[in-house]
């Protein structure tokens, strides 16, 4: 029997795995790899922010599982995982519903000889009062799309009006790469609604307010990264409020534990992480204060050997630097190369490589304005980068994951199939 490699979470890290595990151990017969997930289309989630502004199309950006997996020598399951039973090496899988309700896929029980857990994160709202029921977040692409619809309806509403100008007041919580990038983003958006004659909030009218319990924006990065994002949000009008913790949140608006009221109708929690909650109750495996799976430097978890953990859910500390890897994208990226070359060599019956993160630096996108960011390696040493340049940079970053699963030709085709669709679709998504 084919050895039987179970990969859950199709996000960055666990869908590169399956691609590069298919090519090559699937391909050549000495495994069955099978990737694991609850929907049935990848969007990168770094994107997530252009998602709910209205400037990333997912309908045209998306990745089925299915395809990708026929293309590449892997199996794909649509499910949620909801059990662990460790002796008999299977993972269970809860029911898949379709809109309406009705059952799509029954439960069900997928055997293993490896398995590797790559489900990502969620926000963490701290348990925050209201926090939950009156704030919209953008861990998943159903709710990057709701937001969308919610900015949409308010701009239609405005535009139905007769004339009379509206205005809308956004909040969001928390000053790291998310927040700082949804705040840019829409501001581009407001220009752009206006381009296309959604002219009833004008771009002077949405009133984002960016909400930081730190010292400043972009906590986890260098302090000179920060000043020239801070300095960039205000010049377009973003208003940050830093060292103010959310105490309350309620439908009109958020408050402080400094007292302060923020009005605001939409409301974004874009602040700190926590790995899914039912990872807590899987079977003996050993979990943090933030459900993240602890695993040892080979991202074997702790209490399992046959069980890795890879990406924002797994918590792999780090001896040079004294803590945990950072939940980055770039991370997940590292993580997903290197176990690749892992599992091959334990098919062979060799022992697991240990991981180390590097750290390649962060790039920060301020939308069509501007981006702001640090690269780092052996060759470059530290070097800021601001403007058109970091730009290039950032967009590169989406390239290069697209390379990982498509391949060079074809990720160059869907470069030149972008170029061409830019002048013939909006700029913007408008339904």
């Amino acid at each position: 029997m084919k050895h039987r490699i179970v990969i859950v979470g199709g996000g960055a890290g666990g869908l590169e795995l399956a691609t590069r595990l298919g090519k090559t151990v699937g391909k050549r017969g000495k495994a069955q790899v099978t990737l694991v997930d609850a929907n049935m289309t990848h969007i990168w989630k770094p994107l997530l922010h252009e998602v709910a502004a209205g400037s990333f199309n997912s309908f045209t950006d998306e990745l089925n599982y299915l395809a990708q997996a026929k293309w590449n020598n892997f199996d794909f399951q649509l499910g949620h995982m909801d059990g662990l039973d460790r002796v008999q090496k299977t993972i269970s899988l809860a029911a898949s519903r379709n809109e309406h309700g009705a059952e799509q896929v029954p439960t069900r029980l997928l055997p293993y000889d490896t398995l590797v857990i790559a489900v990502g994160s969620t926000t963490n709202d701290f348990g925050t009062s209201g926090a939950a029921e009156h704030c919209l977040f953008l861990d998943t692409r159903a709710q990057a799309e709701r937001f969308h619809r919610c900015l949409l309806s308010h701009y239609l509403r405005a535009h139905a009006s007769e004339g009379q100008q509206s205005t809308i007041d956004i909040a969001i919580v928390g000053a790291g790469a998310t927040g700082v990038e949804l705040a840019a983003e829409l501001h581009h958006t407001a220009r752009e609604f206006v381009a296309y004659g959604l002219n009833g909030i004008k771009p002077d009218n949405i009133k984002v307010t960016l909400v930081e319990a730190g010292p400043r924006v972009l906590p986890a990065l260098p302090e000179r990264v920060s000043q020239p994002v801070h300095q960039t949000l205000s010049n377009l009008g973003v208003n940050v409020i830093t060292g103010a913790a959310v105490s309350k949140v309620t439908p009109d608006g958020l408050y402080t534990e400094g007292g302060d009221f923020i009005p605001a109708s939409m409301k974004v929690w874009a602040a700190g992480i926590k790995a899914p909650a039912f990872l807590r109750e899987l079977e003996g495996l050993e979990t943090n204060r933030i459900n993240q799976l602890l695993v040892h430097p080979t991202l074997q978890t702790t209490r399992d050997e046959s069980i890795f953990a890879i990406g924002d859910c797994a918590a792999c500390f780090q001896p040079d630097s004294n803590a945990n890897v950072p939940p980055r994208a770039q991370a997940a990226h590292q993580q997903a190369s290197l176990l690749a070359k892992s599992i091959a060599l334990r098919l062979r019956g060799e022992p697991a490589l240990h991981y180390r993160y590097q750290d390649y630096g962060s790039l920060i996108s301020l939308s069509r304005f501007s981006a702001v960011g640090n690269l780092m390696g052996n060759l470059t040493g530290n070097i800021m980068l601001e403007g058109w340049l970091a730009r290039m940079f950032y967009k590169s970053l989406y390239r290069m994951h697209q390379v990982t699963l498509y391949g060079f030709t074809r990720a160059a085709l869907m470069i030149i199939a972008d170029r061409i669709n830019a002048s013939t679709t909006p700029r913007l998504k408008l339904h």
